[in-house]
């Protein structure tokens, strides 16, 4: 009994995994192929709606959309982030302050995530609060009206809400750095860059990959924000899914879930690839 202890401990997490991810899964597939009429769904099986998808230029343009902006919320977040992971994790050394900045980065969240979107709404509007502030400043004569209701504005409300994802793990893996392996580098006449190319941003990339890996399941099944902030011109594939999911078409609300999952999965092992988390963490 002894010798299997350590099975009868995942036990628990294994059969959840199995009844809760990978049955459902499956199932999603399964009914991916089913028959789908106007008004019912039969389970004989087809690849209909598989054609449907891939041969349409709405939804497989729709699938190109999400990867794309989903590309560039994880850069902009990197790159928002980092800096400010980078102050927190390595140029403050009171544990206190830290904790107090990691704080102040999730306060947001203490809102519900509909408020933090709606709130863009007055800011980015065509007489939202940054088109007065820039023409009060003289800077633009006419109000900017790319700044709502476009990719745009999804692409702002999305980075706004998930940088924080990405700036707790880097900070976390900067702050574990040891500054002894700084100083030994800046001893041995290592410029500042090189020490962060060479020591601090390898040691840190750890923290990049799980944020990045945040960022990307969250962003990749958005719908929320797109339809919030784009006025319903900007759908994603998690948009088409509740719009399906909403007109009873099952077996297509299936196809896209099953191409969804599949481009996460994706992702996750590319990212996974970077780096061996199981030896780093």
């Amino acid at each position: 009994m002894q010798k299997y202890g350590h099975f009868l401990l995942l036990a628990p997490g294994v059969i959840w995994m199995i009844l809760f991810l990978v049955v459902p899964l499956l199932m999603m597939l399964y009914v991916s192929f089913w028959t789908q009429s106007t008004f019912s769904i039969s389970p004989d099986l087809t690849v209909k709606s598989w054609v449907t998808f891939f041969s349409s230029e709405t939804y497989f343009g729709a699938l190109l959309r999400t990867l794309r902006i989903w590309l560039t919320v994880l850069v902009l977040t990197f790159v928002i982030g980092y800096p400010a992971a980078l102050f927190i994790g390595q140029h403050v050394r009171n544990k206190t302050v830290q904790t107090i900045l990691l704080v102040a980065c999730v306060i947001p969240f203490w809102t519900s995530f509909l408020i933090r979107v709606l709130a863009w709404r007055p800011m980015l509007g065509k007489e939202g609060a940054i088109n007065i502030v820039l023409q009060k400043f003289g800077l633009i004569s006419q109000p900017i009206e790319v700044l709502l209701f476009t990719e745009l504005s999804v692409i702002i409300g999305m980075v706004q809400i998930y940088v924080v994802f990405m700036v707790g793990p880097i900070a976390f893996m900067l702050a574990r750095i040891d500054d002894s392996l700084i100083e030994a580098a800046r001893d041995l006449g290592a410029s500042s860059w090189r020490i962060f190319r060479k020591v601090i941003f390898p040691l840190s990339l750890p923290g990049v990959v799980v944020g990045a890996i945040f960022v990307s399941v969250m962003v990749l099944g958005e719908f929320a924000t797109a339809s919030a902030l784009s006025g319903r011109k900007v759908n994603l594939l998690g948009n088409i899914i509740v719009t399906q999911v909403g007109s009873l078409k099952w077996a297509f609300a299936a196809v896209i879930g099953v191409v969804l999952t599949f481009v996460m999965a994706v992702v996750i092992i590319g990212l996974l690839r970077v780096v061996n988390l199981r030896r780093e963490l």
